[in-house]
């Protein structure tokens, strides 16, 4: 007898495991939200909702045995697949920034580069400059008593004329005062008079009435005050041994400004100007120019004409 080649039938398999098939059950009760507040508010809830769910799944062709129902309803019951979000707290908020990095983190990472940017162009282009500044003011602070005795002492070593030296110690005075007080600006002042006053000390020159071809030697004024009277100036420059200009502080009587120039007019009495005046209309120069004869360790010029020491800057 041959034999029997026919291979029994294969069991049907379920149209879904039933693992599967029972989260489905659930997740149908879950989504169905009409049908969950109205069958759970009636009584016998289970076995209606039993009842509802085979026809759901009888309508899409899908067996589903009476245990796999059960296991649903009683699922539902007790939430078993119902997704609970984590409470409120660091854990989660910590998570939640690391999902959304993506949304967040470019704009975050530009924004603290442009701070750091901001913040290193602040602290290299304003704190640091302006801390060196400090340093260097405190430091210079602390060194300008040095300066201004080391100064004194200069001008003490070169001359012998009083007013110079009281004028020296009164600088170093101010100038140590300003910088007890913090006034580096005063203090810098009084340093730069005490060397200007070493300076004209160490000069020497000879003062001369200007004698040349289309230039003054004398011109008068009329004062503002008195419009009645007369102020005469001769024009004088100073002059070192050979003849080349000196620059020497000189101020102004009408203004009371102060500069350092070689050419100045020299206020003369109305005598000394009429004889300057005559030398000159005879032949075109002056015969007699030197006026005045500054030598090193004094303050001013030993004057050879009558002289109020009074100058202007401007003719």
């Amino acid at each position: 007898m041959p034999p029997d080649t026919t291979a029994p039938a294969a069991p049907r398999e379920p149209p879904l495991d039933e693992t599967m098939l029972a989260m489905d059950v659930v997740d149908t009760l879950r989504h169905a939200d009409r049908l969950v507040e109205r069958e759970l508010s009636a009584d016998q809830r289970a076995a209606r909702l039993k009842q509802r769910l085979r026809e759901i799944y009888a309508s899409q062709g899908i067996e589903v045995p009476e245990r796999i129902l059960d296991q649903g309803v009683a699922a539902l019951e007790e939430q078993r697949f119902t997704y609970h979000p984590t409470p409120p707290g660091l854990a989660r908020s910590l998570a939640t920034l690391w999902v959304t990095r993506g949304r967040w983190g470019r704009p975050l990472g530009m924004a603290l580069l442009a701070l750091l940017l901001l913040g290193g162009g602040w602290w290299f282009g304003v704190h640091l400059p302006e801390e060196r500044a400090r340093i260097a003011e405190q430091q210079e602070l602390q060194d300008i008593p040095r300066m201004l005795q080391a100064e004194r002492e200069r001008v003490l070593a070169a001359t012998q004329d009083a007013s110079a030296r009281q004028h020296a110690d009164r600088l170093v005075a101010e100038g140590e005062a300003a910088a007890r007080a913090g006034a580096l600006g005063d203090a810098q002042v009084r340093l730069a008079r005490l060397r200007e006053l070493q300076q004209v000390l160490a000069q020497d020159y000879t003062v001369r009435i200007v004698s040349r071809p289309g230039e003054p030697s004398g011109i008068w004024r009329v004062p503002q005050a008195n419009p009645r009277a007369r102020n005469f100036y001769l024009i004088v420059e100073a002059v070192d041994r050979d003849g080349r200009p000196v620059e020497v502080p000189v101020t102004s009587e009408e203004n009371g400004r102060t500069a350092r120039v070689s050419k100045w007019g020299l206020r003369v009495s109305a005598e000394e100007f009429e004889r300057v005046r005559q030398d000159k209309l005879r032949d075109g120069v002056v015969d007699q120019p030197v006026v005045g004869m500054k030598q090193a360790g004094e303050l001013q010029p030993s004057w050879t004409v009558p002289t109020s020491g009074g100058a202007i800057l401007q003719w």
